[in-house]
């Protein structure tokens, strides 16, 4: 008999089997960090008991993220997806979410639209063995000392959601590798990334013009010779140029998707997505 249930931290090692099963990147701290996050947010599919499916959500607000859609590749087929799906969305409109959005693979693409998600935006991954960009500055380790609500505002401003809860985490958990760029002691440009089961994952990177360039080029100093993933904008014609300059080549598509008031992003200063975790 398949059951929903709440997730628990316990189900972390049953999500880590289904990732890679599913070939993604993440690696345990990346669920911990969702289940911190939002420890009331994550929904578990059982059969007789047993964990076949996972979804995660996460509340900004009135924004929420849905993630980690997994099912078991032995039980697809039974509508097991959908009934995760139901069951998240019930729980987001139980706290007054307006805008649910996700990054959808090409797999998940039907099941989303038939429950009212509509197509937003494209994302290019581009992967592969970074080269180091000719005339790359080294940037220092980024040193808000107390300033973090700027980087915040940024992103909030950027993204058009308040995700601090998120960006603080990440700081948290990935302080070295980010750098900040300023402007007369504003910032204006930021970068993180952390390691995957398979490549780092460069992002987020919000960023005008000018330090984008600087803090993807500093980047690929940083992690010269290493395997990493960047989500950039299809749109984002200066990013996808700079991904191309590093070396990497497109791998795949992800799908932005949203269901209720649409979110005004401003994807001209979007360099990188943080993943399609968090968007």
């Amino acid at each position: 008999m398949i059951q929903i249930r709440r997730m628990i931290r316990e189900d972390i090692a049953h999500g880590m089997r289904l990732k890679e099963q599913a070939a993604w990147n993440q690696v345990e701290p990346d669920w911990q960090r969702l289940f911190d996050l939002q420890p009331d947010g994550g929904f578990v599919a059982t059969f007789d008991g047993k964990p076949i499916g996972t979804v995660t959500t996460c509340r900004f607000g009135p924004v929420a993220w849905i993630a980690m859609m997994l099912v078991d590749e032995n039980y697809r087929g039974q509508g097991i997806g959908r009934r995760l799906m139901v069951r998240a969305l019930e729980d987001l409109a139980c706290h007054e979410v307006c805008s649910v959005r996700l990054d959808a693979t090409p797999l998940g693409r039907p099941l989303y639209e038939s429950l009212g998600f509509i197509p937003e935006t494209t994302f290019v991954r581009f992967a592969g063995i970074v080269h180091p960009a000719v005339g790359a500055v080294e940037l220092p380790a980024g040193k808000l000392q107390g300033r973090d609500h700027q980087l915040i505002a940024l992103d909030r401003e950027v993204t058009g959601t308040d995700r601090g809860k998120l960006i603080s985490r990440l700081i948290a958990d990935h302080g070295d590798s980010l750098r900040v760029l300023e402007d007369n002691r504003d910032v204006v440009g930021f970068l993180m990334s952390r390691p995957g089961s398979r490549a780092r994952q460069i992002g987020p990177c919000i960023a005008n013009e000018w330090s984008g360039r600087q803090l993807l080029a500093d980047a690929s100093r940083r992690y010269a010779g290493e395997s990493v993933v960047i989500d950039i904008p299809a749109r984002h014609n200066q990013a996808l140029t700079m991904g191309e300059t590093l070396g990497l080549k497109p791998a795949r598509q992800l799908l932005r998707m949203g269901r209720g008031p649409r979110i005004a992003e401003d994807l001209s200063r979007l360099w990188a997505s943080a993943g399609p975790e968090k968007g």
